[in-house]
């Protein structure tokens, strides 16, 4: 049985948006890689990554992201991931996955498209 795998790229402002759906595992990682390589090569370096639909992970889709983030970093550039809160049972698979190995800490998350491309001109922290 073949799992669709579909990453798609819109535009929202100054960010560039691609949409992953499916599973973001070994065989499928190698095509994200090349679409976040291809943003960036086209010039733009503020990047979203929508894996609110993306039902697995495993390490080596966590391993392009990582990558990811050097890249945009290297750039000078800005990487946002969105990843939905669900829950603790019904959250996003790549939310549970970046945090059981820590890394999620590294990546900036929020919950929708329009949070991921709002720029906030004195953002809050707690």
């Amino acid at each position: 049985m073949a799992v669709a795998f579909e990453v798609t790229g819109t535009e929202r402002g100054e960010w560039a948006v691609l949409q992953v759906a499916g599973e973001l595992d070994l065989v499928t990682s190698p095509v994200l890689r090349q679409r976040v390589h291809d943003v960036v090569a086209e010039g733009s370096h503020s990047l979203v990554l929508d894996l609110s639909e993306v039902f697995f992970c495993d390490s080596s889709g966590v391993g392009v992201l990582i990558a990811a983030r050097r890249l945009i970093r290297s750039c000078q550039g800005r990487l946002r991931l969105i990843l939905p809160d669900r829950g603790a049972e019904d959250g996003s698979h790549v939310n549970r996955v970046l945090g059981a190995l820590g890394v999620r800490r590294l990546f900036d998350v929020r919950p929708d498209v329009e949070s991921a491309t709002a720029d906030e001109a004195g953002s809050l922290s707690a």
